[in-house]
């Protein structure tokens, strides 16, 4: 396992990538993991299905109480702002589960990933970082993430784009080096975000534009199957720049090399 001061000084010394290079992994390991990413994304959205409901509870309860005053424009001067309240608390913790879960999911995705890459031998195990001993860290490292998106969101919106690159590597830093502290998987996120920031935003942005055209083109449907493949550069960034230690993992990873 790496510590954190190995894993920095790994990053400090990342050799440069090469867009086209990695742009084609991504393409090839697709080929290898497109079931699993339909599945891990289905998944997602029926776990989705209960915090739905919880968000739109209280406005139903609000249609139900006074079913006219959503329809009665001149009702609408007895509206208090207070009944907004709880719907925007209801979307915020709606936010930050729908985060959770999606946050594990893709950690065990990029788990399967790396199976799948190196051939190694393991199950297709998609809640494997929503299980102990990785919830809680997952809990706590969705937490921070949703809070500095927030803040970036709150800041004009603009540092969104400066945040996308390492908060998106802090998923794949974490699914690869579970037993550092959320604070130095943050570091280390942010350490080959600022790295690689260039080359990583330009591949998410050319894979999001490339799976989401081909996703319509087949019929729409197909972005569901395309839609994983936006994760893919993200896992060979970390592949190419820190690398797997060469370890026998109990845990199910097998062998890997760096």
């Amino acid at each position: 396992m790496n510590t954190i001061n190995s894993l920095l000084d790994k990053i400090e010394k990342a050799k440069a990538l090469d867009f086209g290079t990695i742009f084609n992994q991504s393409i090839e390991l697709f080929k290898k993991v497109w079931v699993q990413g339909l599945v891990m994304l289905l998944l997602t959205m029926l776990l989705m299905v209960p915090f739905y409901l919880i968000m739109y509870l209280p406005m139903l309860g609000m249609g139900l109480i006074d079913p006219q005053s959503f329809q009665n424009m001149e009702n609408m001067q007895d509206f208090t702002p207070l009944l907004m309240v709880p719907i925007f608390i209801f979307a915020l913790l709606f936010s930050f589960f729908a985060m959770v879960i999606s946050f594990g999911m893709k950690a065990s995705f990029y788990r399967i990933c790396k199976l799948k890459d190196l051939e190694e031998m393991g199950a297709d195990d998609y809640f494997y970082y929503l299980k102990k001993p990785y919830l809680g860290k997952v809990i706590k490292l969705s937490l921070v993430t949703f809070g500095i998106v927030l803040l970036a969101f709150a800041l004009c919106v603009l540092p969104i784009f400066y945040v996308l690159v390492p908060v998106t590597l802090i998923n794949v830093v974490f699914a690869f080096n579970p037993e550092l502290s959320t604070s130095e998987v943050i570091k280390a996120g942010f350490k080959l975000g600022n790295k690689k920031w260039l080359i990583t935003f330009g591949l998410l942005f050319v894979a999001w534009l490339l799976s989401t055209v081909i996703g319509f083109l087949m019929c729409c449907i197909g972005i569901y199957i395309t839609k994983s493949f936006i994760n893919l550069p993200v896992y060979f960034i970390y592949k190419e720049s820190v690398g797997f230690d060469k370890k026998e993992d109990n845990q199910g990873y097998g062998m890997s090399y760096e």
